[in-house]
């Protein structure tokens, strides 16, 4: 067996899927900068040492896909579909490589990793949900979806997803194909979630589960188990917080599936800059009166923010005496 090994930012490793169940010694690993990447050879040794032939067509890798550089109208899940994950390493027919060589933004620890202002998108853009003739179907997240609590303002805060009934233990499925970027737990929040990205370049948000299957890295296809419903984190009772994301920025999910009829409105969504008004909304600085008995704890529950936040933006402490009828930014 032949030991292939490349670099991409600072931990490639690129090594031929093993043919027999004895593995070969690892080579020490060959330090690599991306500028140095040629990406002409790594195709030619690929396709010289590998079984089949792993890309085809106008695959380009000296171009690293990202949220904003993918067709999000094509489904075309380069270099190939089969993607399997063992960590943060994805295994792409009969070679190893880094998640990172194919997502120039990736990271299994934070929802939001893109930096993208909604007040800069002026765009149009058309997202292919799936699209039968390249094999992509989509499933909504439950057997039965119905709405409990919708997406907007609630209780002084964004409610960023639609919450779905369940039972304890019901199955959670993944809405369209794609691979596993988050598997976390939020005890003040999404207790034990996943976030799932998808060949479409929308994500989605699966929160208050009481079992996490699918894995960080693991590519599921729609209809796929990735986890069983539960009631953990900031949850009154069992149910799903369901959202859809797109460059990290959350999406009304009724603007894309009827709950009702459980079933997606469209193949094809669009998404335009009205679609992050609510974001804008957010970002904007909100102040509050103080009442006659508040104090900082009652204000910072009320409002979803922690008390060293109003210090902070007010410029007192937590023994600053506060008078009825002071202006306090909260937000």
């Amino acid at each position: 067996m032949s030991l292939i090994e490349t670099h991409a930012q600072t931990f490639p490793k690129i090594i031929k899927k093993p043919k027999t169940e004895t593995p070969a010694p690892p080579l020490n690993p060959v330090q690599r900068d991306l500028r140095l990447f040629d990406a002409q050879k790594y195709l030619q040794n690929v396709t010289r040492d590998t079984d089949s032939l792993l890309f085809k067509d106008f695959v380009n890798l000296k171009r690293r896909l990202s949220i904003v550089s993918e067709d999000t109208l094509s489904l075309i899940w380069a270099p190939t579909n089969q993607l399997v994950q063992v960590s943060e390493k994805i295994l792409i027919d009969s070679i190893w490589v880094t998640a990172f060589e194919y997502y120039a933004s990736w990271d299994s620890r934070k929802i939001n990793i893109y930096d993208f202002n909604p007040k800069d998108f002026k765009d149009t853009v058309y997202v292919k949900l799936f699209d039968p003739f390249f094999g992509t179907d989509y499933k909504m997240p439950l057997d039965v979806t119905q709405v409990t609590s919708e997406f907007g303002f609630r209780r002084f805060r964004w409610h960023h997803g639609t919450d779905l009934r369940l039972r304890v233990g019901d199955p959670i499925y993944s809405v369209f194909d794609g691979i596993v970027r988050v598997r976390s737990f939020d005890r003040n929040g999404y207790g034990y979630y996943i976030v799932v990205r998808h060949k479409n370049g929308l994500e989605t948000l699966y929160g208050h589960m009481s079992k996490l299957i699918a894995e960080v890295g693991q590519e599921v296809k729609a209809g796929d188990l990735i986890g069983l419903g539960g009631s953990t984190g900031r949850s009154t009772g069992p149910h799903l917080h369901f959202e859809v994301r797109y460059q990290g920025l959350s999406i009304n999910p009724t603007e894309l599936f009827d709950f009702n009829l459980g079933r997606l409105k469209s193949d094809v969504y669009r998404i335009t800059a009205s679609s992050f008004d609510h974001v804008i909304q957010t970002q904007e600085s909100v102040y509050h009166r103080v009442r006659s008995g508040e104090n900082l704890s009652i204000i910072a529950r009320r409002y979803g923010v922690r008390v060293s936040t109003l210090t902070r933006l007010n410029n007192i402490s937590t023994n600053s005496i506060l008078r009825v009828g002071q202006r306090l930014r909260v937000r």
